[in-house]
């Protein structure tokens, strides 16, 4: 399998894979415990094995609830990536990333990074962009990045956007574009 890392196209297909992948073992060696503590004859043994199993579960846990709020969003089409990476040149490009904050999942299929802000294309329409544009506003400030955001929920507009911006080269590199692009990523799951 293909390893995929934050911000390309087809990372959360990939994370799903993996993730599961991870779910799935734990639990297969839960139950092994489970089953070894029933064939033992010692009750040491069984004692041993019944906390093991139990110590097993947390990281299991830990693992499953990441997936589950992950789980209905799937990579992007790939038509949509091929209209978004043709910007490519003129902003910083960033894709299938799952932004969490305490009050929402935010499923970013697209987000552009550029000198003058931050553009962030969502399909997901049950996302509320007053709070998502505050928090990654507060997030970017918190870490001295004065970067306007954008939270669209339409294609079109979205793609429009981009289309209005300068190359990333025209303008001052201080690094904010660099450091914004790292952000979102280590916010991503």
């Amino acid at each position: 399998m293909k390893r995929y890392k934050k911000g390309q196209y087809g990372y959360r297909n990939y994370h799903r894979k993996a993730e599961l992948g991870k779910v799935l073992t734990g639990a297969a060696l839960i139950l092994a415990q489970l089953l070894a503590r029933g064939l033992m004859d010692g009750s040491s043994w069984k004692n041993v094995l019944t906390i093991t199993a139990i110590l097993s579960v947390l990281p299991v846990a830990n693992w499953a609830s990441p997936l589950l709020a992950s789980w209905p969003y799937k990579t992007m089409s790939e038509e949509l990536y091929k209209k978004a990476s043709s910007y490519e040149g003129k902003s910083r490009m960033l894709y299938d990333l799952i932004i969490t904050s305490r009050e929402a999942v935010m499923p970013v299929d697209v987000a552009a990074v550029h000198p003058t802000g931050v553009y962030v294309y969502c399909s997901a329409k049950k996302v509320d962009v007053k709070k998502a544009e505050c928090f990654l506003k507060d997030m970017f400030l918190s870490h001295q990045l004065k970067l306007e955001v954008r939270f669209l929920l339409d294609e079109k507009a979205f793609l429009n956007c981009l289309s209005g911006l300068r190359p990333e080269t025209e303008y001052k590199d201080d690094g904010s574009a660099e450091q914004g692009a790292a952000l979102l990523k280590s916010l991503s799951m």
